[in-house]
């Protein structure tokens, strides 16, 4: 009886855990430019009534008017500013995975996973072209103050 208390005891701080990580990564987050470090944008990351999670463009530093010309779809020629880029993200181990994210500067759709780094309090955003993520490229985004 005391191993099933102590096993149903750890399983619910692990859940607990899970979630705490989860609820970090909800905000808003400030995107930096690979190449010079400048500011890019500020991404709400926040989660759905269908219990997904989904980014939106919510400020970009520089062209404000900018349309996705490289986008397919829906999102052809359309405003970045207000565009939804991560979609359908989903809770796993206190990471967001399963979904994809949109770099509208090329048009281009990837497998995403995000997840919240404790030690530097930011972001590690990873897009890559498989779902295993082997073939891609991480960001980090900083949360906004």
């Amino acid at each position: 009886m005391k191993k099933l208390i102590m096993s149903l005891t750890l399983l619910c701080l692990i859940a607990a855990a899970s979630f705490a990580q989860t609820d970090k990564i909800v905000g808003k987050w400030k995107t930096i430019d690979d190449k010079d470090g400048s500011e890019k944008s500020v991404i709400n990351i926040y989660k759905s009534t269908n219990g997904k999670y989904y980014g939106k463009i919510e400020k970009l530093f520089k062209e404000p008017e900018k349309l996705c010309t490289e986008c397919e779809g829906t999102n052809k020629n359309k405003p970045v500013l207000g565009m939804v880029i991560v979609n359908n993200m989903t809770e796993s181990e206190g990471a967001l995975t399963g979904g994809t994210i949109l770099d509208p500067k090329d048009g281009k759709v990837y497998q995403c996973n995000i997840s919240y780094n404790a030690k530097k309090a930011n972001l590690k955003v990873r897009g890559s072209l498989d779902r295993k993520g082997i073939i891609g490229r991480t960001q980090y985004w900083v949360r906004v103050k």
